[in-house]
């Protein structure tokens, strides 16, 4: 082989396959899937969480019509309704995972008392000072899937 051809070789990115699905959380840890759904055509929005055990197997699950909102809102609802739920069937370790970058970078801000979803930012925070641990977790939307399904069937929720 000439070295022009290994040189050029040598400079393509290498390309990994990723399996991306839904992780078991560490022990004694309750994973929480999150997620919003705003309906393209009508802008109707929902939420839901997904409380799960080691092995994936539902715990319970909550779902909301919020009527007409942004997705961000939808995501953070998500976020907040699963923690409440985890925190009335008290279990106190819970790791949250939801697929929006954005309501992640939020809800993990020191301070976001003057943005537009500061009212539901300030809910989460108050859920946070409970005598619990939560850490937040981005994941895909292939390792959400139970999530949006359940958040795109919350728009049937009354």
């Amino acid at each position: 082989m000439d070295k022009d051809r290994l040189t050029h070789m040598s400079s393509q990115p290498i390309r990994t396959e990723v399996d991306i699905s839904w992780k078991p959380p560490p022990p004694k840890w309750v994973p929480l899937n999150t997620d919003g759904f705003v309906h393209t055509d009508t802008n109707h929005a929902a939420a839901c969480g997904l409380l799960r055990d080691h092995t994936g197997c539902c715990l319970a699950a909550v779902a909301s019509n919020l009527g007409m909102c942004t997705i961000t809102r939808a995501e953070l609802r998500g976020v907040v309704e699963g923690l409440q739920l985890a925190w009335n069937l008290e279990h106190h370790r819970i790791r949250v995972d939801l697929d929006s970058q954005c309501a992640v970078q939020l809800l993990s801000s020191p301070d976001a008392s003057d943005h537009q979803h500061a009212t539901i930012i300030h809910r989460f925070s108050e859920l946070l000072r409970l005598d619990w641990e939560v850490t937040i977790h981005h994941t895909y939307r292939e390792g959400n899937n139970c999530a949006d399904f359940l958040a795109t069937a919350g728009i049937l929720c009354p």
